[in-house]
């Protein structure tokens, strides 16, 4: 897949398709109560008529830009807004939002779904909160998916048409981290490095792919020893769709090679195969805690056609070889090779094999 570069110096692939939303993975968001009536649409946003580049808190250009809307359609937007906002955080129960307000909507052309990021303030204490308006694509809802349910990251997001509404993920955006956070005496080197290996290991497994530096976020939680640290995917627009083996392992990403570096520095090789073993016993647990859920999804992305045929052959062949499984080889979509990668966790596990991302793991 091509790429361009953002003002940032940033890579930034080109946009693949969006795929339509089909009726399994419909039925299955509306089961689960992610598919709903939504009061605002992603095409009822686009109708805003002038944008202001927006600048961060040091004045300088960010890749985002306010929308202006007219004056006669921002009270019922605002309203529209907040009710959505209650549908994504209280079920809907508007009594307790009437104290919020909606204080700016900006717009990226930049990505896949070209979002719209909605800031809402509590009038009582000033407090914003964000979340988001893009165009439903079901690449993304089933990253979406196997992410709250194979990670230890629990995600809210709603669904209607064309519409996606996501809540907003907390953190500091993995670039940043690099280069301000990295090697702050306060942060235990060891736990930034076991971190790495475990998100490493989840994208893989989930076959969620581009997880460069300005795709995931670092959360920090300090603790009664140092601080905690969760390495989150907030960006899977790229979910199961490249045909690269690689381009689902975090650490090759020339983005990340200071991150990684730094975890090679401070982990052992066995080390950080106990961590990757620790991951997958976490992943499979929690598979087997949403057996059923898990795979409604996996049936449904089995039948989707969310990849071209030629990137489902190359990334089998590619998964087939790093395993030695010729099971892979009979899998004919990106559904079908998520699901053999979790029986080939089972497999390694049950019988003591090395860790899922083997040939070449960190270290």
């Amino acid at each position: 897949m091509d790429a361009t570069t953002d003002p940032f110096g940033h890579v930034r692939l080109q946009k693949k398709p969006s795929f339509p939303i089909r009726d399994d993975l419909r039925d299955y968001l509306r089961k689960y109560r992610r598919g709903r009536e939504l009061p605002v649409t992603y095409e009822r946003l686009r109708a805003f008529h002038e944008t202001i580049p927006l600048v961060d808190a040091e004045g300088r250009n960010t890749l985002w830009e306010t929308v202006a809307y007219r004056a006669e359609d921002i009270p019922a937007l605002s309203e529209d807004l907040k009710r959505l906002y209650a549908l994504l955080r209280v079920d809907g129960d508007f009594s307790v939002m009437k104290h919020l307000y909606i204080d700016r909507i900006d717009f990226c052309s930049f990505g896949n779904s070209t979002p719209f990021r909605i800031r809402i303030v509590n009038a009582y204490n000033d407090n914003p909160d964000h979340f988001y308006v893009k165009r439903a694509d079901a690449s993304r809802l089933y990253g979406l998916e196997l992410e709250h349910l194979l990670s230890p990251n629990r995600l809210n997001f709603l669904t209607s048409g064309a519409t996606l509404v996501e809540e907003h993920i907390a953190g500091i955006p993995g670039d940043i981290f690099i280069t301000r956070w990295l090697d702050r005496p306060e942060l235990r080197p060891i736990r930034i490095a076991k971190e790495m290996v475990k998100f490493n290991e989840r994208s893989f497994v989930q076959l969620l792919g581009d997880m460069r530096s300005y795709n995931f976020v670092v959360v920090i939680t300090p603790d009664f020893e140092g601080s905690q640290i969760r390495i989150r995917a907030m960006d899977f627009d790229q979910q199961s769709h490249n045909g690269r083996k690689t381009f689902y392992l975090p650490q090759y990403f020339k983005d990340n090679l200071l991150l990684v570096n730094y975890c090679t520095k401070h982990l052992r090789r066995e080390t950080a195969f106990q961590y990757q073993r620790e991951e997958q016993t976490l992943i499979l647990a929690r598979a087997e805690l949403s057996t059923v859920r898990l795979n409604l999804l996996l049936t449904a992305m089995e039948a989707d056609p969310i990849a071209p045929p030629e990137n489902v052959r190359s990334l089998r062949e590619g998964l087939a070889s790093h395993f030695h499984h010729d099971r892979y080889l009979a899998c004919e979509s990106m559904g079908a090779l998520v699901r053999e990668n979790l029986a080939t966790l089972r497999h390694n596990i049950q019988h003591g094999l090395g860790a899922l991302t083997s040939d070449k793991s960190m270290p």
